[in-house]
């Protein structure tokens, strides 16, 4: 076993921008899955739904293509990246991952010019606006079933950064079935937190106490969804059995990444919003302060659970 990193770290293949592409990829899938809940929910689109949809459907594309340019620049022949465009292989868990974005990023934007469509024809964009009104309009006559197959491919990029990992056999904590189901739970968790975020700070005159409210409803039943998974998780890796499942678990208990866990992914990402959002809810308060705070924990959480579980899963095993 691995004890911790140091001479150790010579052992880690991948480092912190693939970490920071697997929180901005959930990011983004958890954001446009949320903006889209909000606005079936919504029909007519009116304030103060339609803020969380504005930043929902805001935050998507962008997290996704920094993520993507962070990924791109981390490999060791950056500008080789196009092959990986042009050659696929099914049986190749990368390769599906790239056919899945190739088809939800440029969904994602083009359903982001949709809902921004009257600010961006407002603007230095508007020749080019013009230009593509027809077809605007004609998308715009099809947004339904675009928003459902941009859901449907939200969700698949959710689960994909965790098939990501757990294809990998070599690591215990990587090769378990919860991995995927763990990062698409906390993707969403993350999503509703950045809607709140980026909702409150950019459309504040939209948002009223009792809408907030309820997405912080929505993230107090998945945080907890979020928790039985993690439970679930390192059940797994103990009844895969072996001295290196074993070794695995003394990442929780040992060494510097048992304090990542239980005060970053436990007591940040967890403990804090669930008493922050309670406290909120029960007292009928709203307090600005106090629900940025909830939102920005939320989302470290998840980044440090990205963080944990990749460095944890090279080092311990």
């Amino acid at each position: 076993m691995n004890e911790i990193w140091g001479s150790e770290s010579l052992n880690i293949v991948w480092h912190w921008p693939v970490a920071l592409y697997l929180f901005l990829a959930g990011l983004s899938s958890g954001s446009m899955m949320i903006a889209l809940s909000v606005e079936w929910m919504n029909p007519k689109r009116m304030a103060p739904w339609d803020a969380f949809v504005k930043a929902g459907v805001a935050i998507a594309p962008i997290s996704i293509i920094i993520g993507l340019i962070v990924l791109v620049f981390d490999l060791t022949k950056p500008l080789n990246f196009y092959q990986l465009l042009i050659h696929y292989n099914f049986k190749s868990v990368m390769s599906l991952g790239v056919l899945l974005l190739l088809l939800y990023t440029p969904l994602c934007i083009i359903y982001a010019i949709l809902r921004y469509k009257e600010l961006l024809e407002s603007g230095l964009l508007k020749p080019i606006m013009d230009f593509l009104k027809v077809f605007l309009d004609y998308l715009e006559s099809q947004s339904l079933w675009i928003g459902r197959i941009v859901f449907a491919l939200s969700a698949g990029v959710g689960l994909y950064t965790g098939f990501l990992l757990s294809a990998i056999e070599t690591y215990p904590i990587f090769n378990t079935p919860i991995v995927p189901i763990l990062f698409l739970a906390s993707g969403i968790s993350s999503g509703i937190a950045a809607c709140i975020f980026f909702g409150i700070i950019f459309f504040s005159k939209e948002i009223s106490r009792e809408k907030t409210k309820h997405l912080l409803t929505m993230d107090l039943r998945v945080i907890p969804i979020e928790s039985l998974l993690l439970v679930t998780f390192f059940i797994g890796i103990y009844f895969q059995g072996g001295k290196e499942a074993i070794d695995a678990l003394t990442s929780l208990y040992d060494g510097f990444w048992s304090y990542v866990f239980w005060l970053g992914v436990f007591g940040f990402g967890i403990l804090t919003p669930c008493l922050i959002a309670l406290s909120a809810l029960k007292n009928h308060t709203y307090r600005v302060g106090y629900i940025l705070l909830n939102a920005a924990s939320v989302m470290i959480g998840v980044f440090i659970l990205r963080i944990f579980i990749l460095y944890a899963g090279q080092i311990y095993y």
